[in-house]
């Protein structure tokens, strides 16, 4: 059915080539409709922390988020008290259609250490490694920096949770596709995940089994749970580590790789894919799933291609047409790349966002 839309319909009205769905398609959306079908009434947990003039950025991640999902969302924001009352004055203007909640939580460490967790890396940063220890009741969780952009429904990174094994207790994206450019592989002065590391970005979490956990690490043959691991952890490797937060991460998962579950590049494509030559075929093939852009490229120049993403989400207005006032403005202005090495596949920043768009107009034709 899936493909016979493709074919048909939609090829006519937006000259789609017709492998844009194709048998791909059809296994991803079974699965994802299966999934579904077994967690009806299931309400997605999504997470971010803000702090500083992360208000904007965070809020486009939010409307990206909302725009395609179809099982309904419950926002957990992390921020600094002088951003609250913003939040709550743009968020209570969103057209929720009874679909999405949110709660404001203050940033809040281990009061013995909270100096310490509070400069690792960028301010409040480090908030993320305790989501499981605070938010004691959400069994699931996907968390994500303010910088992410969601180009197909939310509803698909969730449904990786029914694909956990027994031992998975998370799930993250390689840091790089190329050894070559790698930076954990080449300079790193601590235990890394994999070949090149993973990046936290992106997180998906199964925070029961996180809870319930004993962890292997190289500070003790006892094994440790996530509230007991992290400070050691720290201590340990505060003087070897750059990326704070993901360099933690990436230690205890290297001690502990069963437990991680490793899903490709498209679902957090970053500058790093592209400014050095295409490197995550995943994304050329089906297109980018989550657009992260980190290096704040989103308020610069340096990646126009980011940014022309970023800028068309964040001024899209809820209930337009997505066709005429966010797809071909983005392609507009995507063309416009085409000087730099990710302009030059500009096409696999909206390949799936066009997919996306068509999927939901195919569900509100069903009602």
């Amino acid at each position: 059915r899936c493909k016979n839309l493709s074919v048909s319909f939609w090829n006519s009205y937006w000259m789609l080539p017709s492998d844009v769905c194709g048998m791909n398609c059809f296994w991803e959306a079974a699965f994802r409709y299966d999934y579904m079908k077994t967690h009806p009434s299931e309400k997605m947990h999504l997470a971010v922390v803000a702090c500083g003039e992360r208000l904007e950025e965070t809020v486009t991640m939010l409307r990206s988020a909302i725009i395609f999902s179809i099982k309904p969302l419950h926002f957990h924001i992390f921020a600094e008290d002088q951003l609250h009352e913003s939040f709550r004055d743009i968020l209570d203007e969103f057209p929720y259609e009874g679909r999405v909640n949110y709660t404001l939580y203050p940033i809040t460490f281990p009061s013995e250490s909270a100096a310490e967790w509070k400069k690792l890396f960028k301010p409040c940063a480090s908030q993320r490694l305790f989501l499981p220890l605070i938010l004691k009741n959400v069994d699931s969780l996907l968390y994500v920096d303010t910088d992410i952009l969601f180009l197909r429904p939310v509803d698909d990174i969730w449904s990786f949770l029914g694909k956990f094994n027994s031992t998975q207790i998370a799930a993250m994206a390689p840091e790089h596709e190329e050894p070559r450019i790698g930076w954990y592989n080449r300079f790193a002065r601590h235990p890394y995940y994999g070949v090149t590391g993973i990046n936290s970005g992106v997180m998906l979490m199964n925070m029961t089994r996180i809870r319930r956990k004993y962890f292997k690490n190289d500070m003790t043959p006892v094994r440790l749970q996530w509230g007991q691991i992290l400070m050691p952890l720290l201590k340990k490797y505060k003087l070897n580590i750059t990326w704070g937060d993901q360099d933690l991460l990436n230690i205890m998962f290297f001690h502990n790789p069963e437990s991680l579950y490793v899903f490709p590049c498209q679902w957090n494509y970053r500058p790093d894919h592209c400014i050095y030559g295409s490197n995550c075929k995943a994304a050329e093939e089906e297109g980018i799933f989550i657009l992260h852009g980190n290096r704040g490229v989103y308020h610069d120049d340096k990646q126009p291609t980011f940014r022309a993403v970023y800028e068309a989400i964040k001024s899209y207005s809820f209930g337009d047409d997505l066709v005429h006032s966010l797809l071909q403005p983005l392609e507009q202005e995507l063309q416009k790349t085409t000087h730099t090495y990710c302009g030059r596949v500009y096409k696999v920043f909206i390949k799936q966002l066009t997919k996306s768009i068509r999927d939901l107009y195919v569900r509100r034709s069903k009602g």
